[in-house]
Order: C-alpha cells, then sequence, then structure tokens
C-alpha cells in the first residue's frame, strides 16, 4: 500500500503542476447552480450542459422559481440534457425540499445533501468540494476510467473508488484530484485514443503504451 500512496501522491503532484488552473468544467455562480448544473450533468457533456444553464438560470433564479414553474416548461428547457423527464422532476423536487428543510439554502453538510432529490455522492462531493470547500472526491466517468488504468484501484463501483482515493491521498488534495484526473482524461487519456507519448504521468502508469 505504501507503494501505490507513494506513487499516487507523486502523479497528483506532477498532474498540479501541469493543470495548475483547474476549476470545474461546469459554470456556474453560487453553490444553487452548482447544484442545479451537477443535477443536469448526468448522462451529458458539461459542455452541454453549460450552454443550457446559459439561458436556464436567466429564466429561474432561485428555487421558488424552480418550484413554480410548469413542469413541461421546464422540460423542455433542459431537454437537449437528456432524461429530462427524471431531471426535470428531481429538481423541482429538490427546489421544494431545500425551501421546506433549509431555507432555499444549499446545505454545506455533506450528508444532508445527498438527502436532497436528484443527489448522489458525486453530485455532492462537487457542491461540498467547490462551493464550499470541503474536502470531496467526486468520482466522474474519468475519475473512474484513470483511477483503474492508473492502478489506484479495481474497482468500477464509484463509491469504493471514491474510498480508496481517500485512502490514497491527503485530504487536501482531494478537491482538485477530480479536476486533475477529468482534465486529463479530456486531453490526453483519451478513452478511444490515449495520447501515451505525450502523457507526463506515462512512466508512473501501468497502463501506458509509452
Amino acid at each position: 500500500m505504501d507503494g501505490i500512496k507513494k506513487r499516487a501522491l507523486t502523479i497528483v503532484e506532477i498532474l498540479s503542476k501541469e493543470y495548475p488552473e483547474v476549476k470545474p468544467a461546469l459554470e456556474y455562480n453560487g453553490a444553487f447552480q452548482l447544484l442545479i448544473s451537477t443535477i443536469l450533468s448526468a448522462q451529458c457533456t458539461d459542455e452541454r450542459v453549460n450552454i443550457v444553464t446559459k439561458e436556464l438560470f436567466k429564466k429561474y433564479k432561485k428555487p421558488q422559481d424552480f418550484v413554480e414553474c410548469d413542469i413541461e416548461e421546464l422540460e423542455k428547457d433542459i431537454f437537449s440534457t437528456g432524461f429530462y423527464h427524471q431531471k426535470a422532476k428531481s429538481i423541482k423536487n429538490c427546489c421544494s425540499e431545500l425551501i421546506e428543510k433549509h431555507k432555499g439554502k444549499v446545505p454545506k453538510d455533506f450528508d444532508q445533501l445527498t438527502q436532497l432529490s436528484g443527489v448522489g455522492r458525486k453530485t455532492a462531493s462537487v457542491v461540498a468540494g467547490n462551493a464550499f470547500g470541503i474536502p470531496a472526491i467526486a468520482v466522474d466517468t474519468h475519475v473512474k476510467r484513470l483511477s483503474n488504468l492508473l492502478g489506484f484501484t479495481e474497482s468500477k463501483n464509484p463509491e469504493k473508488i471514491e474510498e480508496e482515493l481517500k485512502e490514497l491521498l491527503p485530504d487536501k488534495y482531494w478537491i482538485n484530484t477530480s479536476h486533475w484526473l477529468a482534465t486529463h482524461g479530456r486531453k490526453v487519456c483519451i478513452a478511444r485514443r490515449p495520447k501515451c507519448p505525450e502523457c507526463v504521468i506515462a512512466n508512473y502508469c501501468p497502463s501506458s503504451n509509452k
């Protein structure tokens, strides 16, 4: 385990220098917009979500706006993000819960976040880490894939991957590890055409074709 921890630490330190200005790919202003954007990002690209929310957040500015809107209208507004029936239902229910249980504010407590409609551990981790600076690791498709390729885990279960990454890395790296791995996955370690010769962590990657 100590060997894996040392390699994991080396890898994230290299990635931190390679991507020093990392931030969420989602565009948002405040915890509430980040929460809604992350719910919409399920099975959808961040780029598409950003296109949709650019207009969406002009129309719906607070939880009450989503609660009072016609659900069919909301479905049309978010249609291109996919799974729009379920997402619209989750957003309306989530906003109702924010009003009823949290005075219209997004809770900082991780467990309270996961109790909101449409919010799993990944969404809660994104919001906790990026909106509130609470150490958390969000396991998206890139983080899941790279964690396996790098030999950090053999699991395909996001919760297990999250747990194992937290055991490998100090909590000061948790928030940005999600961003570093996701950015590297989009730019270099691309699923169907990895650029191993250009990869700054190839020497530490057991899956590298160098």
